[in-house]
């Protein structure tokens, strides 16, 4: 994002005028060059007389009619975008980036004037995604202009959205992006907020604050579950006795004390050098810090079970019965060497949320609060909702017209949610209606659709270029031209017209399909019943493949087996599950995760499939099974997962028709574009990291060597930073580490093994510490345990003695829960589906 330069480019005002309309009054600091009426008629939308307030949003330099000129003036290198996708080629082309605007529409009622009321919008171009900061700014504008109306008001606006200081604000990399906003923690990535803390620090020179580790083994617990797990010794310790000596600073060069008193072995024992981190004993960061300010507040975090207190904070012991955990106080062993220089292990309770840039701007002598998302793409624009869009469109009962392939992926009952997201992918004209609703609203449900199918900006994109999320008359012309539009309208008009192929109206929730649509998008003849599938394995039947319109309206009115939708049951699983989730009371960010990574499966069945017609793909790694090449070691499998060959035939084919109208598609080509580019810049390379997670997590048969294989890969290639953060961002949401960490518990001693040197350098990043933390207690334990004993190990053999591997549960014929083998623990049959 261009934080860095100006972050308002125009600032423009248009009133209604009783007898010539829709007027362009000003236009600061200088005009665009675009038609001032329809620039008007965009800000003063239809019916806006009717609503006292409402927000709108609509672009600039899509296409030829909105494009600006002259080029602008404040238009510099420092003021471009630097984390767009196409910035490149946007300038190859001499295209200029997309512009934002965000407008508000205002009515004042006065009874003197002629109509009874006066109507003006205020608004403001830029090009960043999250325009819904601006809000508060645009408001105070506004009452301005309306109390004293002269351009003063334009540029007080102008000078105070750019005079927002947003260069303290992190800016992070596309997988951290992706982490941060799949995880609810509100400490994630808190390091990069270290020297916004010492800067307000500085600013409170009477207030002692002090950092330091704390590694306890939480001794005083009686459990005889933990007296057996973790082999305690007799003597036990309060807290309080020693606390402060526990808590004690780093000293002048940044290092700890070596002065410890003595210990009895246990997995926190000091020759353990796993950083003091909290991993095993608590749910904090592995840090703690203490505020003396009366005024310190305390901010609480989830990721699973844990649970983070960000003042004040003591770690709780993660035992079977956390009501009798006390503290034992033991020595600080040094800190681990840190390979990325980004991790501090300085965490701030000063940012209360480390998913926004929390700062203020200041406007006339009030100073407002802003909160700039992090992790946000430019495919998302403004503060859409999905919730809002599934839970208008959300029985399948209401869709009309006839079937489609393109759309209608399990025929008759396909979700309209599904319908619209593959109207999307495949070019299809959508139009979104509102009649006599907001139009800011009937904006949000286009901005929430680009959303949708761009996997929440993080897979996709080319959706926001052709949106236009309030149309009107005046320019239909020009927009309904554009081919594959995603326009919102209030009109009632543009449901009469013949020029869209889906209709939805969010005021009924009813989805109507053009009547004429097989017409204007005919079936493909190299996909029909009558030509199978060119697959370079001939797998795929003709009989499993899909014919015409004609033809599938006869299957499905029919009911006859052979009708292949009915046997595409991904999208209505994904589709219930979200719903469930609604009906939950989940937010926003779990079903925005949940798109992102049902769109990134659909990548990757488009590549399979592009693989098995073409016989290569250009966006995906080939897709192969695990194989031992004698001579050669192992070599991974690559490419999409699934539960056995039949079903892999039986989804490629269900899906095949939609998958061939995106191939054609602006979107399919700037996909393969940024592969491309991102197959250059990712940190893990030579393997699918993707694939390896997925068979960790469903495969029902792995072979013991393939476990071996693909967790020592792990291991030799998950080690500096952006590694970490790029394995951590792969993972399935919700399960987080917990497929990998049963390799704890596997019969391999190769696999533990790797497993622990996994751990341990996840273990090195703060990011990894949280996700470290999230695995259950039986998890975190059993990593402590089988990390000391190869301490212990490795430190035996160095001093040439032998150290008895029987001794340590977790060794010899299998893991060791409780005096039990693992085969009748609980986690036997989890240990056996994962690997």
């Amino acid at each position: 994002m261009g934080i860095n330069g100006n972050h308002c480019s125009f600032v423009l005002l248009a009133e209604f005028h009783i007898f010539e309309g829709a007027q362009l009054k000003y236009q600061f600091p200088q005009p665009l060059g675009v038609d001032e009426s329809i620039l008007a008629m965009s800000m003063l939308p239809d019916g806006a007389e009717a609503q006292l307030d409402d927000w709108t949003i609509f672009f600039l330099n899509q296409t030829p009619f909105n494009t600006i000129s002259p080029v602008l003036a404040l238009d510099t290198p420092e003021t471009r975008s630097i984390d767009l996708p196409d910035v490149e080629d946007v300038q190859k082309g001499n295209k200029q980036d997309l512009l934002c605007v965000l407008n508000l529409v205002r009515t004042k009622h006065d009874k003197t004037l002629d109509r009874g009321a006066k109507v003006m919008a205020l608004a403001i171009c830029t090009r960043h995604p999250f325009i819904q900061i601006f809000k508060p700014l645009l408001l105070m504008a506004l009452d301005d202009y309306f109390a004293n109306p002269s351009q003063e008001c334009l540029t007080r606006l102008f000078d105070a959205v750019n005079a927002l200081d947003l260069s303290a604000a992190p800016v992070l990399t596309r997988n951290e992006k992706l982490l941060m906003r799949s995880s609810e923690r509100k400490d994630i990535f808190s390091e990069k907020f270290a020297h916004l803390a010492s800067q307000q620090t500085s600013s409170y020179p009477q207030n002692t604050r002090t950092y330091a580790h704390k590694s306890t083994d939480s001794g005083g617990s009686h459990s005889s579950f933990e007296d057996g797990l973790l082999m305690r010794g007799k003597d036990r310790e309060r807290p309080s006795d020693k606390w402060r000596e526990t808590n004690r600073p780093p000293d002048e060069n940044g290092s700890y004390s070596t002065q410890s008193h003595q210990s009895r072995e246990s997995p926190s024992d000091s020759s353990f050098s796993l950083g003091g981190s909290a991993v095993w004993v608590g749910d904090e960061s592995g840090l703690d810090f203490t505020l003396t300010r009366d005024d310190s507040s305390s901010t609480t975090s989830h990721v699973g079970n844990s649970t983070l207190v960000a003042s004040s904070r003591q770690r709780r012991s993660t035992d079977a019965s956390s009501s009798s955990s006390h503290l034992q106080s033991k020595e600080l062993p040094p800190k681990p060497p840190l390979m990325h220089q980004g991790y501090s292990d300085h965490r701030s309770p000063f940012v209360k949320d480390t998913h926004f840039f929390h700062t203020t701007v200041g406007y006339k002598d009030h100073q407002l609060p802003i909160k700039m998302p992090l992790a946000t793409f430019p495919e998302e624009v403004g503060d859409y909702s999905l919730i809002t869009l599934i839970k208008v469109f959300h029985t399948h009962q209401q869709v009309s017209g006839p079937l489609h392939p393109h759309l209608h992926t399990n025929g008759s009952q396909t979700h309209p949610v599904i319908i619209l997201f593959n109207a999307l992918v495949t070019g299809k004209r959508i139009i979104f209606l509102g009649h006599r609703r907001p139009a800011g609203e009937v904006s949000n449900f286009v901005l929430a659709a680009c959303a949708l199918a761009s996997g929440c900006g993080a897979v996709l994109r080319g959706f926001i270029e052709r949106a236009f999320p309030y149309a009107n008359l005046r320019n239909r012309d020009d927009w309904e031209s554009v081919p594959a539009y995603i326009a919102g309208v209030t009109n009632p008009i543009f449901e009469s017209s013949k020029m869209w192929d889906l209709l939805l109206d969010i005021s009924t929730g009813n989805v109507t399909v053009a009547k004429d649509i097989q017409l204007t998008y005919p079936v493909s003849n190299t996909i029909g019943l009558s030509a199978p599938l060119i697959s370079r394995a001939g797998t795929l039947k003709t009989e499993s493949s899909l014919g015409s319109e004609d033809e599938i309206a006869r299957l499905a009115k029919e009911g006859t087996k052979d009708y292949a939708y009915k046997d595409n049951n991904a999208d209505k699983m994904f589709i219930e599950d979200i719903r469930a989730a609604i009906e939950d009371h989940f937010g926003e960010s779990l079903v925005r995760t949940r798109f992102t990574e049902y769109v990134m499966r659909f990548v990757r069945l488009a590549s399979r499939y592009e693989e098995e017609t073409t016989g290569t793909t250009k966006f995906g790694f080939p897709s192969s099974p695990f194989m031992e090449v004698p001579g050669q070691g192992p070599q991974l499998g690559s490419g999409l997962t699934f539960t056995d060959e039949a079903s892999c035939w039986k989804e490629l084919a269900s899906n095949a028709h939609r998958i061939e109208a995106w191939r054609k598609t602006n979107s399919y080509h700037y996909l393969v574009t940024d592969y491309v580019k991102y197959q250059a810049s990712c940190s893990i390379r030579g393997f699918d990291l993707t694939h390896q997670l997925m068979r960790f997590r469903h495969a029902k048969n792995m072979s013991d060597a393939e476990a071996v294989a693909v967790m020592k890969t792990l291991a030799d290639n998950v080690k500096t930073y952006e590694q970490v953060v790029e394995l951590l961002s792969s993972v399935p949401h919700g399960s987080g580490l917990l497929s990998i960490g049963f390799g704890l518990f596997h019969p391999f001693e190769a696999v533990r093994e790797a497993t622990i040197d996994l751990f341990n350098q996840l273990r090195s990043h703060s990011v990894g510490v949280l996700f470290l933390q999230a695995l259950n207690h039986f998890h975190r334990y059993a990593y402590i345990r089988l990390a000391h004993a190869k301490e212990k190990r490795l430190l035996a053999d160095q001093q040439g003695q032998r150290y008895p591997q029987s001794s340590e549960p977790g060794y010899g014929s299998g893991p060791m829960v409780g005096g039990r083998t693992h085969s009748n623990s609980i986690a036997s049959d989890r240990s056996n589906n994962a690997f």
